[in-house]
């Protein structure tokens, strides 16, 4: 067993103001994102002008918060928002879904390519090459955090999480989590776009498939090492199992890997062969850290 490092979840307090590290990932995560997202578009991957890049972080924003709240409250824990509706908005008590989140900025993607009149398929490669970053540092958040912990295990890195009321030497899943989640999968997604782009069998939609099926795959095996979510605070019985071992978040992770089958075929079939075209000099010269997302995203 490791000592679990003391780490404040909060970076600093000014009056009834605290800068909290996982708020923090989540502007990071957002900036990356942001940034890659302009560098997709200058690659001409994308087909938007860079004026409207703002306008979909926005959308993702929303559609992110709206989509991770309600599927977190009706799939994972209707029957006590059921009869707390007063708290199904309370955000900052914490509650939120990964898949519910990606649904929530598929919406938001689907509804931004309609009115902006861009491929939405495009959109999805972009989201989907941005996510791992995200995905990366918000469990860094969790680990901070030291929630969303691992099972019991006699592991040597084991930890004891001081929110833990067992206090017993558990699984660091936030990392195993951080490190598949986030690096091998922007990994994953890198080295597919290269080789495909290189071969010239890169189309929309290809990317996108690529990353729900491998966070799929990821994800299921991980959870295995990470306690699964209680149902219901007042039963120490239920622990989040739903289908025999597998957890919820397992079972989301099937019908993931399920979809980006499906998904991959119908791009196969419908999308014609990327062929980006740059936008050249529009708007303001790319920054350093544009550039260096261009390296990963294009």
């Amino acid at each position: 067993m490791i000592a679990y490092p003391k780490i404040s979840p909060d970076i600093l307090s000014v009056g009834p103001i605290t800068l909290r590290w996982y708020g923090m990932m989540y502007v990071i995560g957002f900036v990356f994102g942001f940034h890659i997202l302009k560098a997709r578009i200058r690659a001409g991957f994308m087909k938007v002008s860079l004026e409207y890049a703002d306008t979909y972080i926005t959308y993702v924003v929303l559609g992110m918060l709206l989509g991770a709240r309600l599927v977190y409250v009706f799939v994972y824990n209707w029957p006590h928002y059921s009869e707390n509706p007063g708290e199904i908005l309370a955000v900052w008590s914490g509650g939120l879904s990964f898949h519910g989140a990606a649904l929530g900025m598929m919406l938001a993607s689907w509804l931004y390519a309609r009115n902006y009149k861009v491929n939405f398929l495009s959109v999805l490669d972009t989201l989907a090459i941005a996510s791992p970053i995200g995905l990366f540092v918000g469990r860094i958040g969790n680990f901070i955090n030291a929630e969303l912990y691992g099972r019991a295990s006699d592991v040597p890195w084991a930890m004891v999480f001081p929110t833990d009321p067992l206090q017993i030497p558990r699984h660091p899943s936030q990392l195993y989590q951080a490190l598949t989640e986030g690096a091998l999968l922007l990994l994953i997604l890198c080295l597919s776009h290269k080789r495909l782009l290189k071969a010239k069998k890169l189309k929309n939609g290809m990317l996108a498939a690529i990353f729900v099926g491998a966070y799929g795959v990821l994800r299921f095996f991980t959870e295995f090492t990470r306690q699964p979510d209680a149902q219901f605070a007042d039963d120490p019985n239920s622990l989040g199992t739903v289908l025999g071992p597998f957890s919820m978040g397992q079972v989301l992770c099937f019908i993931m890997i399920v979809i980006s089958i499906f998904q991959w075929r119908y791009v196969q079939r419908t999308q014609s062969l990327v062929s980006p075209r740059p936008l050249g000099g529009e708007g303001p010269a790319p920054n350093f850290l544009e550039r260096w997302m261009a390296r990963i995203a294009t």
